[in-house]
């Protein structure tokens, strides 16, 4: 529990360092490196792949929930300001916000890809 607890705030960590520009970009991993490090950790051993399947896993946990519409995570900031207003979110507020969430979504995954194709090349 300690160690997921401990990934999850590593996780969130890099992730406003991204923001800030502490760390770079370069650091996001699409599909086909996320493959390569898991096959390289599956050569190393069942425990190393198990390892880099759980920090996987709670990397995109994380991810699901922070506060973007198109995601756990924004659903969830709906309902907090549902309860604090007092009354639901209206329709358009909900269409603006998954236009700019999957915008989000969609920048983070061509970075992702960019970043891969670089790495290959």
């Amino acid at each position: 529990m300690a160690k997921t607890w401990d990934t999850a705030v590593f996780s969130l960590k890099m992730l406003v360092n991204m923001v800030t520009g502490k760390v770079s970009w370069k650091g996001i991993s699409g599909p086909a490196s996320i493959a390569g490090f898991a096959g390289e950790s599956a050569h190393l051993g069942l425990k190393v792949f198990l390892g880099f399947l759980a920090l996987v896993s709670i990397s995109i946990g994380v991810l699901n929930l922070l506060p973007i519409p198109v995601l756990d995570g924004g659903h969830l900031m709906y309902y907090i300001i549902e309860i604090i207003k007092g009354s639901p979110v209206s329709e358009q507020v909900v269409m603006a916000g998954q236009k700019i969430g999957f915008g989000i979504l969609g920048l983070l995954m061509m970075v992702a890809i960019f970043n891969d194709i670089n790495r290959f090349l």
